[in-house]
């Protein structure tokens, strides 16, 4: 519900919104936030008092709310600037993420393949070392002082030697131009081998695989006609993480990483899920939701589900996850804690896809395996599916300057502004939220989709209003497992 609040009332720059909108009957709450992401909770009777003028500054009460800048007539403008452009500093960089697609070919058939990778054996799928030198002279022209080089695919590993052209070139490259240079590779880790593995830690890059839970779930989701693809996950990622130990690195830091995509076999396995993850010692788990792109849009009648059953199922997950840390057991929710972070510190995650604008184009791009430059990997992800809407041009052809400042990029950059879109405009969620036009397009048609009915929207609301129950009259206990879920430690 939304408070049509008086023209001449001074709290017409808020945005009120009640709590908990969906499966939680717990007592009703009303969010108070500003643009900064500055909050606070309070009863119905007392925004009622709020409105009223009853609320005296000196008071309990007020006092929080000034502290917070949220008091109706004490907005400090200067100091909510001064937050505000704390947070938003993300503006003042360019695409520090650069997604590389070393090959389109894989040795699975994940069904849920947003990808639309093409088979092992095909050919013509493959990057070549002139385009490779291309896509990195490319990246090296951001104006981002920091620079991520992600491998994805297909199975970027399949193509081994073309990414370890892409890191030597890179290294050699950046001996003079001096960035902050990191690399990652996404991998389904079935093509990795000894020699890989020591090669690819030797140069600190970072791995990620997919996880999506016990051996029957994973398996299901991601047939692998040679073996298990989930003995093959478990094998080389306890492999590298004891690699990690072995060398004195902290593994509560350097460790594999793991992403958990939902499918219909997921649902009513939450808590097996979440054990999975705890036996082989992983701390962070990412639940996401299906996206309607690549191969995903063809099998949805066999995986697809409802937000309803998806927000269920997730719901399910974050109750047990926190019921393990309350029984001290480690371990956090991806998406939670990342509102979490907007929430309760002074920071943003750099989240791309919960930025305002959101990081197309100016946060990151990617790279197809034949050098075409896309705005992001959702977009390239489209373009295997017969769109080239987002695609942005070529390495080696197009000049960066022309890449960051096309119509496609400033497209984009408006349709994920949460300040274009009237719905949003009343939401007490604004502060943290983010839109991502690729998926607008894909369920609605238009990359300005309508809040009302996306998906994703949904989601974001549903989540938010679950913390925010959480934070009012928070006890310590649960405080300090999200500050904890908060705290940003930097690899190096």
């Amino acid at each position: 519900m939304r408070y049509r609040i008086p023209n001449n009332s001074q709290l017409k720059l808020y945005k009120f919104r009640e709590g908990l909108p969906y499966f939680f009957d717990t007592g009703e709450i009303i969010v108070l936030t500003n643009d900064a992401g500055d909050f606070h909770t309070v009863s119905p009777g007392e925004f009622y008092k709020l409105l009223k003028g009853e609320i005296k500054e000196d008071s309990s009460l007020g006092k929080i709310l000034t502290e917070k800048n949220l008091f109706p007539g004490r907005i400090d403008k200067d100091q909510m600037a001064i937050w505000l452009a704390r947070k938003m500093k993300f503006l003042n960089a360019g695409p520090n993420l650069h997604i590389v697609i070393p090959t389109l070919r894989c040795n699975q058939q994940c069904l849920y393949c947003h990808a639309s990778r093409r088979d092992e054996s095909r050919t013509g799928f493959d990057m070549t070392e002139d385009t490779a030198k291309k896509v990195v002279d490319t990246i090296f022209d951001t104006t981002s002082p920091q620079i991520t080089i992600e491998f994805q695919g297909g199975e970027p590993l399949i193509n081994f030697e073309i990414v370890r052209f892409i890191i030597e070139y890179a290294l050699e490259k950046n001996k003079e131009i001096q960035k902050e240079l990191y690399f990652s590779v996404v991998t389904n880790l079935s093509k990795i081998d000894e020699k890989k593995m020591k090669y690819l830690l030797d140069r600190s890059v970072l791995f990620c695989t997919s996880l999506d839970g016990p051996q029957k779930i994973h398996d299901a989701n991601r047939p692998f006609s040679k073996n298990s693809s989930y003995r093959e996950t478990i094998k080389w990622m306890t492999r590298i993480n004891n690699e990690y130990k072995k060398r004195g690195f902290d593994t509560n830091i350097y460790h594999v990483d793991a992403l958990m995509t939902t499918t219909r076999q997921s649902l009513g396995h939450a808590k097996e899920i979440v054990d999975e993850y705890v036996k082989h010692g992983i701390k962070v788990i990412h639940v996401r939701p299906l996206n309607p792109l690549g191969f995903a849009s063809k099998t949805w009648s066999k995986i697809g589900y409802t937000t309803d059953e998806f927000l269920k199922f997730y719901f399910e997950i974050l109750d047990y996850v926190i019921e393990l840390n309350l029984k001290g057991v480690e371990i956090q929710e991806r998406t939670a804690a990342l509102f979490i972070i907007k929430m309760i510190t002074d920071r943003d995650p750099n989240f791309l896809d919960l930025r305002s604008p959101c990081g197309a184009g100016i946060g990151q791009m990617a790279y197809n395996y034949d050098g075409k430059i896309f705005t992001c990997d959702e977009a390239r992800m489209m373009h295997e599916m017969g769109e080239d809407l987002f695609l942005l041009g070529s390495a080696g052809k197009d000049l960066y300057v022309d890449l960051v400042g096309s119509p496609i990029t400033r497209s984009i950059l408006v349709a994920s502004l949460l300040d274009a879109y009237p719905y949003c405009q009343g939401c007490a969620f604004k502060p943290y939220c983010g839109i991502c036009p690729i998926i607008n397009y894909m369920e609605q048609g238009d990359i300005f989709g309508s809040m009302e009915h996306s998906s994703k929207c949904r989601i974001n609301k549903a989540i938010l209003g679950y913390l925010f129950n959480k934070m009012h009259n928070i006890s310590n206990e649960m405080l300090q497992i999200f500050k904890k879920w908060s705290i940003f430690r930097s690899r190096e």
